[in-house]
């Protein structure tokens, strides 16, 4: 068995012991599997990559550093801004990764109306999340706000991939950045707005799917 696998197997392994964790709502055995979910994507892209880039390993060690820092809000709502912080610091390195695995060529990717017209979705959709929890943030609006445009401008890079990278390659990346908006986007709803049944199980399985579809689709990008 290659490392390559040996990891992807792991990363199955901890992610569906995290997913029955939180329905269960074990907080013992998900205090071991959540952490464990990151540093596997960690190993398989090391052992898929020859030559790795260093805001990729940048971006999965702020999500790692998000993922423990959560585990610990129940204590102090510090562990909050500081899970946002780091998830924030992770969105920006994506961005820059996205931006160096894809072609240079000017004349390929989409248009300037095209990039309007596609991103419009993800705009609205950031929005008017935004518009929902604003009265509801109190004195976490300004972080709050930051980190949806983050997020927001994180997901349309993904977009403006498309023709500057193989197909696989843009709609793994792609995918994983509309599934990582869309798990903020519940967690945000939850803590903020009102509680969502299965939450935590939502959250984790489009969360974990997400990490894995960039990474995949990082790794896939020639």
């Amino acid at each position: 068995m290659t490392r390559k696998k040996l990891f992807l197997i792991v990363f199955m392994v901890v992610t569906t012991i995290e997913l029955i964790a939180v329905a269960g709502d074990w907080k013992f055995i998900s205090l071991f599997s959540k952490p464990l979910i990151m540093l596997s994507l960690v190993g398989y892209y090391l052992a898929s990559m020859p030559h790795r880039s260093p805001q990729m390993i940048r971006a999965m060690f702020f999500c790692w550093a998000g993922d423990v820092l959560l585990m610990f809000v129940d204590r102090d709502e510090i562990f909050f801004m500081m899970g946002l912080l780091a998830f924030l610091i992770g969105h920006i390195m994506y961005i820059i990764v996205y931006r160096k695995h894809q072609s240079g060529d000017p004349e390929k990717g989409l248009l300037a109306t095209q990039k309007i017209r596609y991103s419009f979705p993800i705009i609205l959709a950031d929005t008017g999340l935004v518009v929902v929890l604003f009265p509801t943030l109190g004195g976490l609006r300004i972080p709050v706000l930051i980190y949806a445009i983050v997020i927001m401008i994180m997901t349309m890079t993904a977009l403006f991939r498309y023709g500057k990278t193989n197909t696989q390659s843009f709609w793994l990346v792609f995918g994983g950045a509309i599934l990582f908006m869309l798990s903020d986007s519940l967690l945000a709803m939850n803590k903020f707005y009102a509680p969502i049944p299965f939450s935590g199980f939502l959250i984790m399985l489009t969360y974990s799917a997400a990490q894995f579809l960039i990474v995949k689709g990082i790794i896939r990008h020639r």
